[in-house]
């Protein structure tokens, strides 16, 4: 037990925590951007899809129970990595102005200057990416932001109309170059954080540098790309 709670109050145990919860969500963003891509097999396909997601795991889970339950598991994973960055900065903030009183060597200064670079990229793509969800829960969930009165349609007797919904909310070019720009900045997160995560846990060594380094940027360019094209198909009326 003791073991336990040295390790969660160290660097290393909160380096982990924000590997383990990235993981969990890097695997929803994947499979959320796959489920998006049904989008592109027109509103029949996209729309029953929204409806089926209500409906995994029936009849062992009723209507929604599943779905509150992965909700739950995403809240989680948000708020313990959110809560290990802040962490992980503070104390990377305490250990800078304690390596600024000491004599650094050239290297010493050089390499933190890197590990700087990197950290304020993470650091404010996160806060873009934060600012990001709460906008598209408001936009396309609840329909309260990026819509005219009665343009956004809120379910009906089980029928969902995800489809038309996603059309207008992209067909308003402002709204569609912030998701764009919020795809950039998730898209240095995720380069970074997969990266960073295969370290934490180890697995990124020499011999596999270069394995983990491009594995980082596929799975950077699965998730991102296919999410960038999402608006700018609604713009080019490629959907519509």
């Amino acid at each position: 037990m003791t073991g336990a709670l040295t390790l969660y109050r160290s660097s290393i145990g909160k380096k982990a925590i924000m590997a383990v919860s990235g993981i969990v969500l890097v695997g929803f963003l994947v499979l959320h951007m796959y489920g998006n891509t049904k989008m592109y097999q027109g509103p029949e396909a996209f729309n029953a899809y929204a409806a089926g997601l209500r409906e995994i795991g029936y009849p062992v889970f009723g209507h929604e129970h599943l779905l509150w339950i992965v909700r739950v598991v995403l809240l989680a994973a948000v708020i313990l990595h959110i809560w290990s960055a802040t962490q992980l900065t503070l104390m990377s903030r305490a250990s800078t102005m304690t390596s600024r009183v000491s004599n650094a060597s050239r290297y010493g200064r050089k390499s933190n200057a890197h590990s700087s670079y990197a950290s304020r990229t993470m650091r404010w793509g996160g806060i873009i990416i934060f600012l990001f969800i709460i906008y598209h829960l408001l936009h396309f969930t609840f329909g309260v932001v990026g819509y005219g009165a009665g343009q956004f349609m809120h379910p009906e007797n089980g029928e969902y109309q995800v489809y038309s919904n996603v059309v207008r909310g992209f067909s308003v070019w402002p709204v569609s170059l912030f998701y764009i720009v919020a795809m950039v900045a998730l898209a240095m997160h995720l380069y970074h954080g997969v990266w960073s995560a295969f370290q934490t846990l180890g697995l990124n060594n020499r011999h596999f540098t270069r394995f983990w380094r491009g594995l980082a940027i596929l799975v950077t360019a699965v998730i991102v790309i296919p999410n960038i094209s999402f608006p700018i198909a609604v713009l080019l009326g490629i959907v519509s």
